[in-house]
């Protein structure tokens, strides 16, 4: 569960080793991003020059929109089938996780028509003239029509993603109509799914180049006012994320269990720091599941919480993919209507499901958002690479914080929890033994339960990671 996995493969082991050359990857967008701005200050007109680099990279992002979107809706829906034949708690999790995500998908368009964080930039799209929407065609009948692609495969060869959308969602709800008869199509559907985020990360070792190229050619189109557009991003972000914790989250673990959610922060400190090093909540998921039963929840609680909520329950990704996408819009000069923001919602809550396993997938989503509400807009998406990196530790936080409080609330509500044992936990008086996390090798990941395999089965392996 560990890393994106060919559904029933043996790799983890292969795929964890890769997974700190991510840290210089990190590095380098670090690097570059310094680099182009302070080319876009010292040499504007070289800062200028630079924006076909950034646009290439938007290219190559662009290009896989379809098979991501595609990719993780089919596998998501398959997976909500699955997990919700766990029984009560896989469909109490699985509604949770729809409300809680949606919830935060609405913070990050409240907070984003708030601050305006990239209103005075007014970049303009350079490229071509965008095609038409289909509502200008026709009005409400066009746009509906334009969702029907001519034929199947169509819809992954255009450049209507609502129609990449649409498609998906017909061939996820057929599969689980086939049940068992429909597995060895979604396995197969797991092996594509793997070699497009496969191609993704390829694409993410470009993402320097794409960083420099952007940002030197906002920097020297707008000078300072980019940095400080930027800034503001990253900071409301931050912002968004602790209160969305704090008060929020906090607020409702209160309410439900009684406990304090900064007892339950201080009990996981070692996995964030873990997470805050890597950028990723993916790596803390044994010691999340150990640490939670540990806590005090029962074993087939954690086995479906826990995995599941790896894949639906991103409240980090939820709130930057919106926020971001106001900032694209804002710093284009071309802010999205409310009609526009309410469809952007409504296209996010399906399209960021499963979408975080890989780094970039999250890139790709919200490039698809815009693609599919306001295609003139997707070179603005340069301006994210640069400053996405940054973001990451928030999100991945936020991911892994929500999936520890989710666990601790569907152990309440289904009464599968020790609440002697968590106060006990919580106070100290009963510490988590650290040597039993060195087991086999340094795996540490418990036994799985007959649950938890049902829905590993079929949820693509995801992380706090996009």
């Amino acid at each position: 569960m560990a890393s994106a996995t060919i559904p029933g493969g043996d790799q983890p082991t292969v795929e964890a080793k890769k997974k700190d050359r991510t840290h210089v990857l990190y590095i380098a967008v670090i690097a570059a991003v310094i680099l182009g701005a302070v080319i876009g200050l010292v040499a504007p007109e070289l800062g200028k020059s630079m924006k076909p680099l950034g646009t290439a990279f938007i290219g190559l992002i662009k290009m896989m929109i379809a098979p991501v979107i595609f990719c993780t809706i089919v596998l998501g829906i398959g997976s909500i089938a699955k997990a919700a034949t766990v029984g009560k708690v896989g469909g109490l999790a699985l509604g949770y996780f729809i409300v809680m995500s949606t919830f935060a998908l609405a913070i990050g368009l409240v907070v984003g028509n708030f601050i305006h964080p990239g209103e005075g930039l007014d970049l303009q799209s350079s490229g071509a003239a965008a095609p038409a929407a289909p509502e200008e065609d026709g009005g409400t009948v066009g746009f509906l029509l334009g969702i029907i692609p001519t034929t199947l495969l169509a819809s992954l060869t255009g450049e209507s993603i609502l129609q990449t959308l649409f498609v998906a969602l017909l061939v996820g709800f057929a599969l689980q109509k086939m049940g068992k008869g429909g597995a060895p199509i979604l396995k197969g559907i797991g092996y594509i799914q793997v070699l497009v985020f496969r191609i993704l990360m390829m694409i993410m070792w470009l993402a320097p180049i794409g960083a420099f190229g952007a940002i030197a050619a906002v920097v020297g189109e707008t000078g300072v006012q980019a940095i400080v557009s930027m800034a503001t991003l990253m900071i409301a972000f931050y912002l968004t994320c602790v209160l969305f914790i704090a008060v929020i989250l906090g607020g409702l673990l209160k309410i439900v269990t009684g406990f304090n959610i900064f007892k339950l922060m201080r009990y996981l400190g070692r996995e964030y720091l873990l997470i805050f090093s890597t950028s990723s909540s993916e790596v803390a998921l044994p010691r999340l599941i150990a640490k939670m039963e540990h806590l005090g929840v029962s074993k087939p609680v954690v086995g479906v919480t826990v995995p599941t909520g790896y894949s639906f329950n991103l409240d980090g990704t939820a709130i930057y993919l919106t926020m971001a996408a106001l900032f694209v819009a804002s710093a284009m000069g071309k802010p999205l209507e409310l009609g526009e923001q309410i469809s952007l919602l409504v296209f996010m809550i399906i399209a960021s499901k499963g979408a975080a396993g890989v780094t970039g997938a999250g890139l790709a989503t919200l490039a698809g958002g815009l693609q599919s509400h306001r295609p003139e807009l997707i070179e603005g998406v340069g301006l994210i690479v640069g400053i996405d990196r940054f973001m990451s530790e928030a999100r991945a936080l936020t991911n892994f914080t929500g999936n520890a409080v989710a666990t601790v609330l569907i152990g309440t509500w289904t009464k599968e929890i020790d609440k002697d044992q968590v106060r006990r936990v919580l106070d100290k008086e009963l510490p988590f033994d650290e040597a039993s996390m060195n087991v086999d090798a340094g795996s540490g990941e418990p036994e799985p339960t007959e649950e938890s395999r049902e829905v590993e089965s079929a949820v693509p392996a995801a992380g706090g990671r996009s």
